[in-house]
């Protein structure tokens, strides 16, 4: 059977204007634009042990999982310095909703996008002889 093997590009409507959102995002996220306007996130270059896994979920109908926004989605971002860029993120004004967390996992924190949308900030858990189980 033939089968999805990842995820080749997120895409969502901005509420406003795009260009102007596209740009918060690379401003405070990092996500360097090329000049057709996208951000091209290089799994390969990713130093956890997953090599840049990708989680894909549908939410229940009803569920708070994404408050508050009223999004019908939520994109989880992987980062390389949660510390960093949570320093970052409030030095600009922009508040954190929830986190730094810390699970066996990895590192999360959630911030609104300028349009209402949830983001959620995964610093994966660099795994080594150390902390293998």
């Amino acid at each position: 059977m033939a089968k999805v093997t990842g995820i080749g590009g997120v895409f969502f409507l901005s509420q406003g204007d795009g260009k102007t959102l596209s740009e918060w995002y690379e401003k405070h996220l990092g996500m360097r634009l090329e000049d057709f306007g996208a951000a091209v996130l290089e799994w390969q270059n990713d130093t956890a042990e997953d090599k840049g896994a990708t989680v894909w979920r549908v939410a229940d109908r009803g569920s708070d999982w994404f408050s508050p926004s009223q999004s019908t989605f939520m994109i989880n971002y992987r980062v390389d310095d949660m510390e960093a860029l949570v320093r970052q993120l409030t030095g600009a004004g922009i508040d954190i909703l929830q986190g730094p967390e810390y699970h066996e996992n990895g590192v999360f924190a959630w911030i609104m996008d300028p349009e209402g949308n949830k983001i959620e900030l995964w610093e994966p858990k660099i795994w080594d002889d150390k902390n293998k189980k």
